[in-house]
């Protein structure tokens, strides 16, 4: 491994910032970006050698390379996060507004909610897979949230209670059991796993799971697990709220209490520490109703 590589992939050792998937999707990234500053003639870089010059390089090289925006400021991100453990922040630009790319919108304004394609789930070949695709459609978790949750544990009656472990940003949470359909999928759950046991094959870790429900997922052709989510929060709302979501065909809220104590309630299930973000899945209160397809 190049020393560019090695330094930066050893931050991530040392500073375990975040969820398992946020680590391990880190240190992907950082791998990359120290293998491709080295392919870029930067052999002899440390991470705390990095500078405008270089990331003005690599912001080239993957706009060229045509990845969208949002992945590029992802990256950046990662940057960023090197450059605040090295103790040189100012390094590069705090905005993206330099690197010309566009900002990044909060507020859905097209629904990406999906439901399960039932035809589509039965051709995948793991039980497990297929459980946590269901779990993620009744209770809106994220995928790594299906992987690592123990159902059993979970499982606290009118309650599936999410352990801070189990969840990105380490936030705990609980959410409610309300219909006959999620008591049915959650025992279902419990009954393919033992009493301490994730949704996660005794014989593999995070990683090598989280390979195999992408591997499913892409050879049926389902949508990403991620829009089951979408689905979910859509839906929430429309119960708690009283009309569908804007994104979804609603209108604009009349009672503007009962709209923002709907967000609120779906944010908290959802994982958020934030109502605003509640907008990503269900579009703004003052999103115009979308036109009729046709």
């Amino acid at each position: 491994m190049q020393d560019l590589t090695y330094s930066l992939t050893q931050l991530t050792k040392h500073n375990r910032d975040g969820s398992y998937k946020t680590q391990a999707d880190r240190l992907d990234t950082l791998t990359l970006i120290g293998n491709q500053l080295v392919e870029l003639g930067w052999k002899q870089l440390h991470a705390r050698d990095l500078k405008g010059r270089h990331v003005n390089r690599l912001v080239a090289r993957w706009k060229q390379e045509g990845l969208s925006h949002a992945t590029i400021r992802n990256r950046l991100a990662v940057i960023r996060w090197v450059l605040r453990k090295v103790g040189n922040p100012g390094a590069i630009p705090a905005t993206n507004t330099v690197y010309e790319l566009e900002p990044r919108s909060s507020v859905a304004t097209e629904s990406k909610a999906a439901t399960l394609d039932r035809d589509k789930w039965a051709q995948i070949g793991d039980p497990y897979v297929r459980m946590s695709l269901e779990l993620q459609e009744s209770f809106g978790l994220r995928r790594d949230e299906s992987l690592l949750l123990r159902p059993h544990q979970a499982d606290q009656g009118q309650w599936l209670v999410l352990k801070d472990t189990w969840c990105k940003g380490k936030r705990p949470r609980a959410i409610p059991i309300i219909t006959a359909a999620q008591r049915e999928v959650l025992d279902r759950a419990k009954a393919l796993v033992s009493t301490d046991a994730s949704m996660i094959p005794a014989h593999l870790n995070l990683k090598q799971q989280r390979n195999k429900y992408t591997y499913w997922v892409s050879r049926v052709g389902l949508t990403p697990g991620h829009s089951l989510r979408h689905a979910h929060a859509q839906h929430r709302f429309a119960v708690l709220a009283g009309y569908p979501a804007p994104v979804a065909g609603g209108s604009a809220p009349s009672d503007r209490e009962a709209d923002t104590t709907a967000r609120l309630i779906v944010s908290a299930e959802l994982g958020h520490s934030r109502s605003q973000v509640t907008a990503t899945y269900v579009g703004s209160a003052k999103s115009p109703r979308p036109p009729h397809p046709g």
